[in-house]
């Protein structure tokens, strides 16, 4: 053992070897000592629906074409593949800087990925058009369902609010703008003026939307709306017979006109209402309570109930006596004599209202025999009366025996 410590080599070789068995006892920085170094696996993971950012001039220039998302596949070390995914920390774009105007072809790339990491893009290109950006002013239409008036009303012209807006869009658009349109969407019926915000719509021919920007984007669309009325009279119509005896003077209304109201074109074809009377069942002067009738197509009428005042007349009957005979017609040459009625005088049985009847005489009433063309002889000629027109009457005698004789 000696000689071994003695010769230089051995003691090289012993420092040698104290000196590795220390250095693996030291534990490095970051590093357990029961850590151990195992090879990383790879993965390869697809992102979906990834957004696609567009950088370009957005003052002067508007760009079509570039898809809003895209799908990307990712390669490399699972821990950087999965941090990728979850944090989604990193960027697809394309870049027309320095674009011209015009229709080509660009790249669609990915920044801030990790090196360790590829990459691949679905798509990768796109072919865009980078078009001029304009500015034009419009006037606004408003537009609603007039299905949304309700039922005796009607609408109208709307008032825009501003009346004008201001689009913006590439020319290629803007020179397809046909209608600018505010559409009122309103589900209960409309029977008031109504104010509503109501989305600027940009449209072609085809009424296809148009992708533009709009100043301002809403505008205040308010609708007139009025009641459809007419003021028509009422009319009184009779129902029914009266009661025997009783005669019907006159039905007068309280109130003789009355306001509809309804479609115009119900309004237009509607000259007049009415009232009912059942006078069936009159025996005596009256005011009644009457619903005012419309027709079809009417909404509403004003007032709803009239009072209606009826005036009867009851019948009467009587006996007028003593009413003479005259004589008419008969030739300046001849003379007559009646030989009946008795005394040249007959009686009447009248009947009618009884404040006509009740005042009535012999003199109300003219009774004659007409003798014209007659010759001498004895004659049966009708008795004629002629008396007021509302009162109905009966001879007790409905001939004369007349004795016609010559002056001479």
């Amino acid at each position: 053992m000696d000689k071994w410590m003695d010769n230089p080599w051995f003691i090289k070789i012993l420092a040698l070897v104290l000196a590795v068995l220390l250095y693996s006892s030291i534990t490095l920085p970051g590093k357990k000592a029961t850590d151990e170094y195992v090879p990383g696996g790879s993965t390869t993971e697809t992102i979906k629906g990834i957004q696609v950012k567009v950088y370009y001039d957005t003052k002067n220039l508007v760009v079509s074409g570039v898809p809003d998302t895209v799908d990307v596949t990712l390669k490399g070390p699972i821990t950087h593949v999965q941090t990728a995914k979850a944090m989604k920390n990193f960027e697809v774009y394309v870049n027309l800087a320095d674009a011209k105007i015009g229709r080509q072809k660009a790249k669609i790339e990915i920044r801030n990925l990790s090196d360790k990491i590829k990459a691949t893009i679905k798509p990768d290109s796109a072919t865009v058009t980078v078009e001029e950006k304009i500015t034009k002013e419009f006037n606004v239409e408003a537009e609603f369902n007039q299905d949304l008036i309700g039922e005796g009303f009607s609408a109208g012209k709307p008032v825009v609010e501003p009346k004008k807006v201001k689009v913006t869009g590439a020319k290629s658009k803007i020179d397809r703008i046909t209608y600018v349109k505010a559409v009122v969407d309103e589900r209960d019926k409309l029977k008031e003026t109504t104010t509503k915000e109501a989305t600027v719509q940009v449209l072609d021919k085809g009424l296809n939307k148009l992708t533009v920007e709009v100043e301002p984007a809403t505008v205040k669309v308010t609708i007139p709306i009025k009641e459809n009325s007419k003021t028509v009279p009422i009319n009184t119509v009779r129902k029914g017979t009266p009661p025997e005896g009783v005669t019907i003077e006159s039905i007068d209304l309280e109130t003789t006109e009355a306001v509809i109201t309804g479609d115009e074109d119900v309004l237009k074809n509607t000259d007049s209402v009415r009232v009912e009377v059942d006078v069936s069942k009159i025996t005596a002067n009256t005011t009644l309570d009457l619903p005012v009738i419309i027709s079809n197509g009417i909404t509403k009428v004003s007032p709803q109930m009239v009072k209606v005042n009826v005036k009867v007349n009851s019948q009467g009957e009587k006996t007028v006596s003593g009413i003479p005979v005259k004589i008419k017609g008969l030739a300046a040459e001849y003379k007559a004599d009646i030989n009946d009625p008795a005394n040249d005088l007959i009686n009447l049985v009248v009947n009618g209202p009884n404040t006509a009847v009740n005042g009535l005489g012999p003199g109300d009433f003219n009774v004659y025999v007409d003798l014209s063309n007659l010759e001498a002889g004895s004659h049966e000629v009708n008795i004629h009366v002629e008396g007021p027109a509302n009162i109905n009457w009966k001879p007790d005698k409905a001939t004369a025996k007349v004795t016609i004789t010559n002056n001479a």
